[in-house]
């Protein structure tokens, strides 16, 4: 099985697929590598496409100890890279994946051709942040005497994930399926370290102003969690642009997979022709 090596060690499981310009995929917390295969048989047509499971979720290493900080998921995305010898790459995520991505358009912006946020922000609210981390904590603790089989029978019908279940109840089905397999320590581990010790995204306007990667926002316009977030990367961000998906919940790319690679397609393929620009001035609304 391919592995690549973090910096701390830790194997990170990863597949790929096609040739030219890479798109590296990063995964949602209730997902993994694998959520993302109607991406990577759809881009891997025309590009290099890679896919991997994050520290937590087999059959990457699920190591122990306070490791699971936003600073190690991001690094081990760039770990990846390293190891396939990918100077850059197209930045696909979404969720915790789509924070990650950012974290790599903030801190490693010469390693990204582009980002793709796709249902980012989640728990940012700066007035809810505490009651968001305890909430983390919780649900880490439900990971560890519940088990993930459990877990996922509790939150498949979060309200952000309804909109997944009216449109395909079957697709649904299969993703808390998957979910219900998860390592149940890994995802305890993930949930208290990443989700619950991440900063906000509203504490970082200053770095996300001065970040000038081409970037996509996806949001669908009933996940109601991300909407604000998103709204506030398009207003900070100098070149980004947002779509919001209408009638979607959070798990875009199975929801809408046509309309997601519809519209990542579209931008990385303005992107690679220099026609996706920081904002012109002009456009900008006087104060």
């Amino acid at each position: 099985m391919p592995h690549a090596t973090t910096r701390d060690d830790v194997r990170i499981y990863f597949e790929e697929a096609g040739q030219g310009t890479p798109i590296i995929f990063l995964h949602e917390f209730a997902a993994d590598y694998t959520n993302w295969e109607p991406q990577m048989r759809y881009f891997s047509r025309g590009h290099r496409c890679i896919t991997y499971s994050a520290r937590g979720y087999t059959p990457s290493d699920v190591p122990e100890g306070e490791v699971y900080t936003y600073e190690h998921f991001y690094t081990d995305a760039l770990a990846v890279l390293d190891h396939l010898k990918i100077e850059r790459a197209h930045l696909v995520g979404l969720s915790m994946g789509a924070y990650s991505s950012l974290q790599i358009g903030l801190n490693a912006p010469q390693r990204a051709l582009s980002m793709t946020l796709a249902g980012v922000g989640s728990g940012s609210e700066l007035e809810n942040l505490e009651a968001w981390r305890k909430q983390c904590r919780a649900n880490a603790e439900q990971f560890e005497t519940l088990g993930s089989a459990e877990v996922a029978k509790v939150t498949r019908e979060a309200p952000s994930r309804i909109p997944f279940l009216v449109k395909d109840p079957r697709g649904h089905a299969d993703f808390y399926a998957a979910l219900a397999r998860h390592d149940s320590k890994g995802s305890a581990r993930t949930m208290r370290g990443f989700q619950g010790g991440r900063p906000s995204i509203y504490a970082m306007t200053d770095a996300i102003a001065k970040a000038m990667t081409p970037a996509l926002i996806i949001c669908g316009d009933e996940d109601d969690p991300c909407v604000g977030a998103s709204l506030f990367l398009k207003k900070h961000l100098p070149a980004a642009g947002l779509a919001m998906f209408p009638k979607s919940g959070h798990v875009l790319n199975l929801e809408e997979p046509a309309l997601f690679n519809e519209s990542v397609e579209r931008f990385v393929t303005l992107v690679e022709a220099g026609r996706w620009p920081v904002r012109d001035s002009r456009s900008l609304a006087a104060h």
